[in-house]
């Protein structure tokens, strides 16, 4: 919970420095590399994560398929963060709107725009979903006569439901709308308590699946974790009608792999991520994602997996008629029920100011907190049915293909056209609103999607190379054929003015002159930073013990281990509030 994860958070969400949405970030508004290690680890974890992370437990993919999947998907995703996204971002220093628009026109950003916002309207409103899960939890444990059942299919069953999940919505568009800073920096500062949870939430359960395949406790042994892990948490056949099952061709180790590459593709391979990388001082540091990738999209993923075969085990349910509520209560008892509403939260709040920004593009003059108000009470109603959450594996997969041919006209422009002997930029020197190029070739490569998925029947996972090599060959013919070589006196000037404003960049970083950062904190500040680390490793130092517990002594202890949870979780959050209060003092 440091400075950095604190203010990482409000980078490229909105509270970036007024007035470079359209220009290139100064140098003296670069940000040291603490701020890309805090985003990246803390916006990979969220609520996502517990339902992708148990999808793979009911999905019949085998262990090894799963594991090694996962750490080839989630390298690939870090490579085109570090060698595509980073670079064009600190290349330009711009927003991915502010290039595109450049690049591809003002009436393109329009379509662009639409297209997108109604993707993270789709994203935001299965995060409400998924914080309205536990929410039911809650309301079942006040009045356990009348249940609300888990709503894990396309459509709700239980009015109850509806009324939480609008109620829950509320508060989340509400908070959207208004834009509270100090709220958006309490997303970040719970970073390290989100990622404890999933942690041991792992390990309060293991043992339980660890007895459930016969080992004698405590199973501490690598053979016996694999074991656990073949058996009883990737399981070779899939649950029945397991909402997260997924196609039988889509349970290999190389659709796993390419799943995890694609999960994030809107932000590195569509370069949305060039909003947060053009403040970085290098290149280098689009390498941060890894954090992201590595604890929240493979240590998470696989502790969700877990925990959500310890509570099907536990509650003697098929995963599929679980939510992430139950999951998450069933291993941390009501710290459970928090973990599920602050990730849904912190994944909900962001994704909905996006899509309001997508759509407030249409027209700069709309007011943002109007379009973000009609915008969130669109995701409420979307909310109230499953079907995206449920969905959520295909959804994400979907969603970043739909935008990869962008990502694809942009690479192509960016570093293909000087040395095929085309302009770069050559649809603004034309004056043109829209490069007809480029929905030329976003259109073709989006028709080779669907063509190879539902005429060749070839699953969405392993369309990305396709669709990107057939937007980027159709944008370089076309271009060439509407006036990208045609000879432009303004493409030197542009093209120099470039280059000189890089050159003095890299002199103003050259001569050690400072760039935007955080100060010294206070020792009160240390002291609530110490004290919150210390609750942590009480949570963790409990759940360890769990693993070393005999079989008699096990339930007893998990039981008092729920209990007790709760009052650490109490601690950090008061520590974490101390903090950014005491923070956001120090910067007045």
């Amino acid at each position: 919970m440091t400075d950095a994860s604190i203010n990482a958070q409000n980078l490229g969400s909105g509270d970036e420095p007024q007035g470079l949405d359209h220009v290139p970030v100064p140098p003296n508004k670069l940000q040291p590399a603490g701020y890309f290690a805090g985003n990246y680890a803390g916006e990979h974890v969220a609520g996502t994560e517990f339902v992708i992370g148990a999808l793979f437990a009911g999905a019949g993919a085998a262990a090894s398929d799963v594991i090694l999947g996962l750490l080839l998907g989630n390298l690939l995703a870090v490579l085109t963060w570090a060698f595509v996204t980073s670079p064009i971002a600190v290349d330009t220093r711009l927003t991915l709107y502010a290039y595109l628009e450049k690049i591809a026109g003002r009436h393109f950003i329009k379509l662009y725009s639409v297209v997108n916002g109604i993707m993270f309207l789709g994203l935001a409103g299965s995060m409400i979903t998924v914080s309205a899960s536990a929410v039911r939890v809650m309301y079942n444990s006040l009045l356990p006569g009348s249940p609300i059942e888990a709503q894990t299919g396309y459509f709700p069953t239980d009015i109850r439901f509806i009324l939480i999940a609008l109620a829950v919505g509320a508060v989340v568009v509400t908070l959207a709308v208004l834009g509270f800073r100090r709220l958006a920096q309490f997303a970040g500062a719970v970073v390290p308590w989100m990622i404890c949870m999933f942690l041991v939430g792992a390990l309060a359960l293991y043992p339980m699946l660890a007895s459930a395949a016969g080992a004698t406790l405590p199973a501490t042994s690598l053979s016996e974790i694999w074991t656990v892990l073949s058996t009883q948490v990737y399981q070779p056949t899939p649950m029945e009608g397991a909402f997260w099952g997924i196609p039988n061709e889509a349970k290999s180790f190389w659709s796993i792999a390419a799943f995890a590459w694609v999960a994030n593709l809107a932000m590195h391979g569509s370069l949305g991520d060039m909003t947060l990388l053009r403040f970085a001082k290098r290149k280098s540091y689009g390498w941060f994602s890894a954090l992201g990738m590595f604890i929240g999209h493979f240590a998470c993923w696989v502790f969700a997996g877990v925990m959500g075969a310890g509570a099907a085990y536990t509650l003697t349910s098929d995963i599929s008629q679980l939510d992430p509520g139950a999951v998450a209560t069933t291993a941390l008892g009501g710290a459970g029920v928090i973990a599920v509403i602050v990730a849904g939260w912190t994944t909900s709040n962001p994704t909905l100011y996006r899509a309001g920004l997508a759509f407030q593009s249409l027209n700069p003059k709309w007011s943002r907190g109007w379009v973000t108000l009609i915008v969130g009470v669109a995701t409420m109603i979307l909310a109230c049915s499953p079907f995206v959450f449920s969905q959520l594996l295909g959804y994400v997969g979907w969603m970043g293909l739909t935008l990869s041919p962008v990502g694809a006209v942009i690479v192509a422009e960016h570093w293909l056209f000087k040395p095929l002997g085309l302009n770069r930029y050559w649809n603004s020197y034309r004056k043109s609103g829209l490069n007809l190029a480029a929905v030329i070739a976003w259109a073709a490569a989006f028709a080779v999607i669907v063509g190879f998925y539902f005429g060749l029947g070839i699953h969405q996972f392993f369309l990305l190379i396709p669709a990107w090599i057939t937007a980027t060959i159709v944008y370089i013919l076309c271009a060439k054929a509407f006036g990208a070589a045609a000879d432009y006196p303004k493409a030197a000037i542009e093209e120099a003015a470039i280059s000189q404003r890089q050159k003095d960049e890299a002199d103003y970083l050259a001569s050690g002159a400072s760039v935007h950062g955080a100060t010294g904190n206070t020792k009160i500040w240390w002291a609530f930073q110490g004290l919150s680390y210390l609750a942590l490793a009480w949570i963790v130092a409990s759940a360890v013990r769990l693993i070393f517990a005999n079989g008699e002594a096990y339930q007893g202890m998990l039981n008092a281990f729920r209990d007790q949870l709760i009052w650490p979780t109490l601690v950090f959050f008061l520590c974490a509030a101390a903090v950014i209060i005491i923070a956001g003092e120090k910067r007045k």
